[in-house]
């Protein structure tokens, strides 16, 4: 859903959209969000620059200022190339989609080799997979098991990952964020 800016919100509701400082997101999933305490507290340390504002003022006794809605770091900060081995990643990476049956409920994940026969648990080993499928696979080796992948596992790089990302908005999105969302998205003619 996207918010109008003119619609009033609690301040609760009132993230700020965090870019690096060549105005990407540093994540698109989970999205790069502060609570608006922490964006107001980064520009009083001078760490970020707004780069637009709700039609909210926040105000104390002898301050007043607009709410951030967007914000950027004055200094970039490198993106690993590598993302980290997580169930939440193995889930992404598999566009959270049982990769022997492409059912979207109730995953968890498969190891290809499985662990009782010497498999890792690792991105080259691991795919994301149903409960019902995974009991079907059991302790078999993939090969006998006969079943069939919809694609082989991989290490994903965090592009990889923030492109299925984008698959997968979030509930709550800014008027004022659109265009900092999707921006480096190749257009199609």
């Amino acid at each position: 859903m996207i918010i109008p800016a003119s619609e009033k919100v609690p301040l609760e509701k009132c993230p700020a959209l965090v870019l690096n400082a060549d105005f990407r997101p540093l994540s698109y999933y989970p999205l790069s969000l502060w609570c608006w305490q922490d964006a107001v507290k980064s520009v009083f340390l001078e760490r970020v620059s707004i780069i637009s504002n709700y039609e909210r003022k926040i105000r104390s006794p002898s301050f007043e200022m607009s709410l951030p809605s967007v914000i950027a770091l004055k200094n970039y900060i490198k993106p690993s190339e590598h993302p980290s081995f997580t169930r939440f990643n193995v889930f992404l990476r598999d566009k959270f989609t049982c990769q022997y049956c492409g059912d979207k409920k109730d995953l968890t994940f498969d190891h290809l080799l499985p662990k009782s026969k010497g498999g890792l648990t690792d991105w080259d080993n691991v795919v994301t997979a149903c409960s019902t499928c995974n009991v079907k696979k059991g302790g078999r080796l993939y090969p006998v098991s006969g079943m069939t992948l919809y694609q082989r596992p991989f290490r994903p790089t965090v592009d990889d990952l923030h492109q299925n990302g984008r698959h997968f908005p979030p509930n709550f999105l800014h008027e004022s964020w659109m265009d900092y969302l999707y921006w480096d998205v190749e257009l199609l003619p």
